[in-house]
Order: structure tokens, then sequence, then C-alpha cells
């Protein structure tokens, strides 16, 4: 199998089973796109041994596999002979992919087989970027970085908004599951309890009521992180900013149909139809996004989110006050 063909394998994953990220991904020119469904079929790998029925000791021993294979790519150790790690292979010497953060990807999919709660949302936070904030940053070796240090944490505050929105879309389906991803402090703040074992979560009218409340106040922090985040739009290129305005377009419209309808994810899996998803493909497409958060740029930017502010925030801040 030549590369063309691996790279062919790895769009048909993409396609098929990409519902959200395939918009974004299509707008790209062919060779960051073909790169970037490399990039996807290998952490769809990974994310579907952390979520397959086998036993834990199992999932772990296969997502440490995955995680020598990435390594073996890493070091350019011969040729693979598996058609995703070929074609991701070949995507790393053509783009400067920082393969090391599948590694990241892995660290978190092994806290999900390990049953991991949080505390508090710096300890969430730490999860989100391990399995969101990592394929930002490998999607931004794909298109290129003019600031790394800036642009990176662009990258890594958008996952986090991406995430946290994945979190609330999926409570019912992760309760399920037998996780709970909601941080046990704002559980607490807002009287909820999540009991594993229990039919479904949240079962009474005033459970409920005290739910909607949690979903306002987490939404309103990821809408922080994606302010946070889609500044990165102004710093790349037109194609690279449509597709990642696109698959954070549909996102941030997800959460704020999540936030106007807090029950209706207790009842199942929220999505937006197919017709309004390529409307903002196409919209990003326009790239008027990209034009609005240009002009914005500057003092009245966006700032990182203020409530969770990171070292790496703190030195944004710092790189923003020197005129860097």
């Amino acid at each position: 199998m030549d590369a063309n063909e691996a790279y062919a394998e790895c769009e048909q994953i993409t396609w098929s089973q990409a519902r959200n990220f395939a918009y974004g991904i299509r707008l790209l020119p062919p060779p960051k796109r073909r790169a970037l469904a490399a990039v996807y079929a290998f952490a769809r790998r990974i994310d579907d041994i952390g979520d397959g029925d086998l036993p834990a000791s199992d999932k772990t021993a296969q997502l440490e596999a995955a995680r020598a294979q990435v390594d073996a790519l890493a070091d350019a150790a011969g040729v693979p002979d598996d058609p995703v790690l070929l074609a991701l292979a070949d995507a790393g010497r053509r783009f400067a992919i920082p393969l090391a953060a599948f590694g990241e990807l892995i660290d978190g999919c092994l806290a999900d087989v390990n049953q991991a709660t949080y505390e508090t949302f710096d300890d969430l936070l730490w999860y989100c970027r391990c399995v969101a904030g990592s394929i930002g940053r490998l999607s931004l070796g794909i298109y290129g970085a003019k600031d790394p240090a800036r642009q990176t944490r662009m990258a890594d505050d958008l996952g986090v908004a991406l995430q946290l929105t994945n979190i609330l879309r999926d409570v019912r389906e992760d309760y399920l599951n037998g996780r709970v991803y909601l941080p046990a402090e704002d559980l607490a703040k807002f009287g909820c309890e999540l009991t594993l074992g229990q039919p479904e979560p949240f079962q009474t009218d005033a459970q409920k009521a005290r739910f909607a409340s949690l979903v306002e106040f987490e939404a309103a922090r990821a809408r922080e992180w994606y302010a946070s985040g889609m500044r990165l739009l102004a710093t790349i290129d037109r194609r690279s900013a449509a597709c990642t305005g696109a698959m954070a377009g549909i996102y941030r419209r997800l959460l704020e149909r999540i936030a106007s309808q807090p029950s209706a994810v207790l009842q199942g899996r929220m999505s937006l139809p197919p017709g309004e998803k390529a409307l903002v493909a196409v919209q990003a497409l326009s790239g008027i996004d990209r034009w609005r958060i240009a002009r914005s740029r500057g003092d009245n930017s966006p700032q990182p989110p203020r409530r969770e502010a990171t070292s790496a925030d703190r030195a944004d801040r710092a790189d923003r006050q020197a005129g860097r």
C-alpha cells in the first residue's frame, strides 16, 4: 500500500465517522485535508479503544501499544504497514505535527478506562487539555504556526471549549456508562447529585431544575473558553481558519442549544441537523468570523478565561503587555 491509498482509507474513516469535524476538514486544501484526516483516523482509533467493551486491562494494553506506535513514528523507525500509521507517518514528514500530543490523548483515555472523576474544574481542565487540546495542537501543526507558543495556547483553549460542550451534551450517555465528568464541586454548588447505578440521572423535577442552573453555569464557562480559543482564526491562513471555524461554530451552536434546553440532554444526545451544520461551514468559508476576530484584536480582543487562568494564560497576557 502506498501513501495515497493510506490517505484514502483515512479519509473514508473521517467522512463516515466524524459527524461534526468532517464539515471543517473538507474545507482544507488537499494536502492539509489528507493530513488532518490521518490525525483524525488515529485519534478515532484511540477513542474507540477507550470506549470499547474490552476489560480495562485489555484496553490499557491496547492504549499503551498505540503509544508505542506513535513513539515509533516520531523516531522514524521503519515504514508502517498499517494504512492509518502509514498516512500519519507521511503527514508527519510533510508538516510540523507534534506527534507526542497523541500521548496526551492516550493519557486522557486511560483516565476514562480507570473511571476517573474530577473534584475541581482544574482537575477536569487537565482531562480536557489531554483529549481535546491535544487535537487542537496536532491540527495547528498542519495549519502552520507563525507564533507557535501563543497559537498553541489558543488551540488548547478552543479544545477545552469543545470538550466542555461534549461533556454537557453527553451527560446522560456518560452517566449510563458509569462516567461522571462534571466537577464534584460544581455539582455540590448547585445541589446536584449523580449517584451511579440509578436508572436515570436527575429524575425529579427539583433535580432537573437544579441541573438546569448547573448547565447555565457550565455554558457560561465554556463561552469564555470559546472566546479565547476562537482568536486562533485570525492568526492562521483562510482555509485553515475556515476548517477551525466550521468545527468550532457547530459546537458553539450546539452549546447554545443545550443552554436553552438543559433538560433535553437528559433525554438523549442533542445534535444540529445536517443543513444547519452545512450553513455553519459555508459561513466559516466566507471568512466573516475570521474578519470579525481580526478586527477585534488588540487591547479589546477577547482575553483568556478569567475564572481558571492557567500559567499559559498568564504568559499570554504578559506577552501582550510587553507588546510582543
